[in-house]
């Protein structure tokens, strides 16, 4: 059984920094890629970054660009997203996501998902 657990999240001052950590187990990490999307209340979830099986290829959405690092340790099973810079438009439920196949861009197409870990930016 595949299982992807979010940690990290919380409550941050605006500009601060978070990471979020996603432990894999349950199947083929070193196989998928591996990507975090993030949903605000109230609207649709959206995707955030993400990360080839090797690590090599990382793709950013441009609200996050030169703030978010996206990671993976393969020794560990786990994908990281590094948060600089925290802004309030940044507040949602963080998801971590694995797809068998590609670096999709539509959620749609990820094939395992965590439960989500909130992150609160406060001013």
């Amino acid at each position: 059984q595949v299982q992807l657990v979010e940690s990290g999240g919380g409550l941050v001052k605006a500009g601060g920094s978070l990471t979020l950590s996603c432990a894999v187990s349950g199947g083929s990490f070193i196989t998928w890629a591996m990507a975090w999307f993030r949903q605000a209340p109230g609207k649709e979830r959206e995707s955030v970054a993400s990360i080839s099986r090797s690590g090599s290829l990382t793709y950013y959405s441009d609200f996050v660009k030169g703030r978010f690092n996206i990671s993976r340790d393969s020794s560990k099973n786990s994908v990281y997203l590094q948060m600089n810079d925290l802004e309030l438009g940044d507040t949602a439920v963080y998801y971590c996501a694995a797809a068998r196949l590609g670096i999709p861009v539509s959620a749609r197409e990820y094939d395992y998902w965590g439960q989500g870990t909130p992150v609160t930016v406060v001013s």
